[in-house]
């Protein structure tokens, strides 16, 4: 509890000294994920995309290279082999065609059953129509979008119009760098990433708001200090929460991106991608917008 009471008194940093430079990271980064989002897309999952995952657990002594040529010779559409998680599981992705319907889809499964015959157990198959992926899309952007339009409206209410900037241009930020990130790494996107995607925009803005509440605070109570040093001593005031909640939170995260599993790891990493620039933005991206509005000093009135 010491080192909580000594962050909290006595931490002098001054966080908007180096905003410029966050100002151009930020801004880097945002083209950089724009960049790749278009010239290199994001690699979709069959939530997105649609087409059939079937997942097998192979014998020692058959290869993926083994595998994959007895199944090139099924001409069941492009098929995708890689293992997942160990050796001996195997994920084979065949894409929709539109020649394909659900039917022709169970008749690929069984192809490959009779195809890889006893030496390969099949543990779980998925099938998604391209309609039913379409739809997922469209949903999942919906639901951002939504998302972050509430959050505005909260902050809006809540506080001002000014602040209310500021928190949605750090959610926006968060969550095209982590999809940037993504789509450089060319990691699968699909509906467990957007769950993260909204996890991160709530975990995002609740961080903003603790900063913002103290902001308002201290606008009250200093209400003849420079608004950036008011900035600052808010930051500092509040780092220790900051800090606090985003260790505990990576700690469970990391435990479960390396024990949870393979199913779980991109739902893991985007979350801790997200925590790690939520709490950046917080600090440098929210807090400094305000500093360029003019927010309102006189809060005695509320």
């Amino acid at each position: 509890m010491s080192s909580i009471r000594w962050i909290k008194k006595d931490l002098k940093i001054n966080f908007l000294r180096v905003k410029n430079i966050a100002t151009i990271l930020s801004i880097l980064a945002i083209i950089s994920s724009l960049f790749f989002l278009v010239y290199k897309n994001l690699n979709f999952g069959i939530d997105f995309k649609g087409g059939t995952l079937i997942e097998i657990k192979k014998d020692e002594n058959l290869s993926i290279a083994e595998i994959r040529n007895q199944l090139s010779e099924l001409n069941i559409g492009d098929i995708q082999i890689q293992t997942f998680g160990s050796d001996d599981i195997i994920l084979i992705r065949i894409e929709n065609s539109t020649n394909l319907d659900t039917n022709a889809d169970m008749n690929s499964i069984e192809l490959i059953r009779s195809s890889l015959g006893n030496d390969v157990i099949i543990q779980r198959t998925e099938i998604v129509g391209p309609k039913v992926s379409s739809e997922l899309i469209q949903k999942g952007i919906i639901a951002i979008i939504i998302a972050v339009f509430l959050m505005l409206f909260y902050i809006w209410i809540r506080f001002e119009w000014q602040f209310s900037i500021g928190a949605v241009t750090a959610l926006i930020h968060d969550v095209m760098i982590t999809m940037g990130i993504f789509s450089f790494l060319q990691i699968e996107f699909n509906l467990s990433i957007i769950a993260a995607l909204l996890t991160i925009i709530g975990y995002s803005m609740n961080d903003t708001v603790v900063v913002y509440d103290r902001i308002r605070e201290n606008l009250r109570k200093y209400k003849q200090m420079n608004i950036f040093d008011l900035i600052n001593q808010s930051l500092n005031e509040t780092m220790s929460r900051t800090l606090l909640t985003s260790v505990t939170t990576l700690l469970a995260l990391f435990s479960l991106y390396f024990l949870g599993g393979e199913v779980l790891k991109g739902f893991t990493l985007a979350m801790i991608i997200g925590v790690f620039i939520g709490t950046y933005s917080s600090v440098f991206i929210a807090s400094q917008i305000i500093l360029y509005l003019n927010v309102k000093r006189d809060w005695s009135k509320n």
